[in-house]
């Protein structure tokens, strides 16, 4: 067998290089391998895509966690993602039984390698330039490579050109499989869906080089219209397409008209999707004609969903998924970046003038609904704020990775959670949901890894399964993680480092595959200083983090949620109630300690206080009114005991903190907070001192 780099495995052992979890990346090369000087990598568009995400669209974060990968991996190869991407470099030195000759190669020879670089041990010095529009990085370094590996020798071939090639050379195969599934068929009209540019260049141009006479339509989401306006797109394009259209590919019905036309216009033949955006499945389904072909070049771009649409509707679709590499496909992938290159530099150069953008699409689509009320799945809101939060959290969903969901009492950490899960690729597996503070101490390590039978006295005589067997596969929620002890925390982070652990009294450990999410109201950075959460699990769980904002800071939402929680109880009770407007005015105006849980106990609260059908003002301020009273006065009773004196200072002080804490969560500023109290600004602050608030 052809050395393919197993002796490069170093972890699992039993792995192949792409599959291992790590490499040896040492530069000192072993029998029938070739060191590559490496100084291009194209990556694939869903692997920079969350790199760059959940570095916050930084080019220093994104650096800094390449080098990490790489660091721990001994290659570049996005766990979260199982993505890789191509590179370009030069040979510098290959070892005996590397047939340099009988390849055609020789040392100094500019390469473009053909393998994943997932496979392959990678180390860098230097990452000088980030193209996110290509998703390419300039880099210093070396890869190592094997007999199996393909090398092309390239020559004269300037940065854009290479750049180009080497996004075609992301795409080869599903040009070939294109080529190949169309070469039979006769079509008249396509449309192209997705927002990259780059890639609709080349396959209009695989198509146009089909048949010269097709009509190619590109479509994508509205949301992009305000960045790419479709005289810009035109003008790129050139005579590679005939129509643009803009739309809100959410709303799959509408998008479809829109993308059909009048009766009469040509029926569609072919739908290359490109897009992840829930919806566009359904819209390819929709819009190609009866028998007509449906080409998904990535699996995240929702294949298996499209299956299910093309049979609700009834229509006989021929769908076809991403290929992988060809023999020859390095020809055509040339041959498309000759034919497309006056629109390449003409992308080029409209890339080199326009802002730089934070973020592409960030997967499913929130749908607005009336009243500037939004929606997505059960989770209604309004503010900008939530909305950022929503899209932030969509994004990490698609990634199979660990999250931190942190946020006070009551924000709705677990909503959160539920949107992760049901736009993740476990949504169809076990959920698991812990809530950590319950567990007793001496019990814990039984209810996370189970135990077997007669392990201890009292054991179930068959054994149990503990939380993390119950979620292989799926997905396990650890409500309230700061909670737990240090000890369980070590026991935790071992499994999450090595997906291994012994359930209590067995000699032999289990494998597991969980995907982890925990939240906290404390942030667990805090509970770290002060000696109460491991640090080295916090960065094992911290791959992304989702802050949920209080309900104080998103006021925006109290009307819409408010609507939602009384038409529940409107349904649960029979009788229909609504809120006047100048009631939702003094809900609005409260700042909402217990945020969402105490606005829905609220809400329950008026729905059985009010007789009438509509719940005015004048209960809202009374029932407001008493919970001021509640999170502001002391309960005297609690504080005086009849056997003893009372401490008249001590309680007044705390009362006065109590005072100026409410002030301040209700409005905000200490002159706000000084002019509701009746105090000089200047008072207040100092009370704020002696208090610590």
């Amino acid at each position: 067998m052809k050395n393919f780099g197993i002796e490069r495995v170093v972890e699992p052992k039993n792995s192949t290089p792409v599959t291992a979890w790590k490499l040896d990346n040492s530069r000192e090369l072993k029998s029938g391998e070739i060191r590559i000087g490496i100084k291009r990598i194209v990556f694939e568009r869903e692997n920079l895509d969350q790199l760059y995400s959940i570095c916050d669209y930084e080019d220093e974060r994104t650096i800094a966690r390449i080098f990490k990968i790489i660091e721990e991996r001994g290659k570049l190869h996005n766990p979260y993602t199982e993505s890789s991407g191509l590179f370009q470099g030069v040979i510098e030195e290959a070892a005996p039984g590397y047939d340099l000759e009988g390849r055609g190669l020789a040392l100094g020879d500019q390469v473009i390698c053909m393998a994943p670089i997932a496979g392959l041990p990678l180390k860098l010095d230097k990452i000088s330039e980030i193209d996110y529009f290509f998703s390419t990085i300039e880099c210093e370094g070396y890869t190592v490579c094997f007999e199996t590996t393909n090398l092309i020798k390239v020559e004269n071939l300037d940065k854009s050109h290479s750049i180009h090639l080497l996004r075609a050379l992301e795409e080869e195969g599903n040009f070939y499989a294109i080529g190949e599934v169309a070469k039979d068929s006769k079509i008249d009209r396509a449309v192209l869906l997705g927002s990259n540019l780059a890639e609709s260049i080349l396959y209009s141009r695989l198509l146009k080089d089909m048949n010269p006479d097709i009509e190619v339509d590109f479509v994508c989401d509205s949301a992009y219209e305000n960045v790419t306006g479709a005289s810009v797109i035109k003008e790129i394009f050139g005579n590679l397409v005939e129509k643009i259209f803009f739309v809100n590919l959410s709303d799959p019905v509408a998008a479809s008209k829109q993308i059909l036309g009048p009766e009469g216009s040509k029926p569609i033949d072919l739908v290359i999707n490109m897009e992840n955006i829930k919806g566009t499945e359904s819209v390819a389904s929709m819009v190609v004609r009866d028998y007509g072909m449906v080409y998904y070049t990535s699996m995240v771009n929702r294949y298996t969903t499209g299956l299910l649409v093309s049979d609700s509707l009834g229509k006989n679709i021929l769908n076809y998924a991403l290929d992988g590499f060809c023999s020859g496909s390095f020809n055509m992938a040339m041959k498309l970046v000759e034919g497309a290159e006056e629109a390449l530099f003409r992308l080029d150069a409209y890339n080199k003038k326009r802002p730089k953008i934070r973020g592409r699409n960030k997967g499913a689509k929130i749908s607005k609904v009336e009243n500037a009320v939004q929606q997505i799945d059960d989770f209604a809101f309004s503010s900008p704020i939530t909305a950022s939060m929503l899209e932030e959290a969509l994004n990490i969903a698609q990634y199979d990775c660990s999250v931190i969901i942190q946020g006070e009492t009551g924000v709705g950490k677990e909503k959160i959670f539920n949107l992760l899960h049901q736009n993740s690729s476990r949504k169809d597996k076990a959920c698991i949901k812990i809530n950590c503070a319950t567990i007793q101490e001496s019990l814990a390590e039984s209810e996370f890894f189970g135990y077997e039978k007669g392990a201890f006295t009292g054991a179930n005589s068959t054994g149990k399964a503990g939380y993390f067997e119950m979620a292989n596969n799926g997905t396990l929620f650890l409500d309230e993680i700061g909670s737990l002890s240090l000890n369980m925390q070590s026991k935790l982070l071992r499994v999450l480092q090595d997906n291994i652990y012994y359930p209590v009294g067995a000699t032999e450990p289990k494998h597991v595959n969980v995907r982890v999410i925990c939240a906290n109201n404390v942030p667990l950075k805090k509970l770290i200083e002060q000696g109460e959460f491991r640090e080295d699990l916090y960065y094992r769980l911290n791959i992304c983090q989702i802050n949920v904002p209080p309900l104080r800071v998103r006021n925006e939402d109290i009307r819409c949620l408010a609507q939602v929680f009384m038409e529940q109880y409107s349904k649960k009770y029979g009788k229909s109630k609504v809120i006047s407007e100048e009631a939702y005015r003094l809900l609005e105006g409260y700042h909402w300690p217990g945020n969402v849980r105490e606005l829905e106990n609220m809400v329950h609260r008026l729905y059985i206080a009010e007789k009438s059908d509509v719940i005015d003002e004048y209960t809202v301020d009374m029932m407001l009114n008493d919970s001021v009273l509640e999170d502001t006065m002391l309960d005297i009773k609690k504080e005086i005991s009849w056997d003893k004196s009372v401490d008249f200072l001590k309680i007044m002080d705390r009362q006065e903190k109590r005072l100026i804490e409410y002030a301040l969560k209700k409005e905000g500023t200490t002159r706000k907070a000084a002019e509701f109290l009746g105090l000089p600004q200047t008072t207040l602050a100092r009370k704020k001192l002696k208090h610590n608030l």
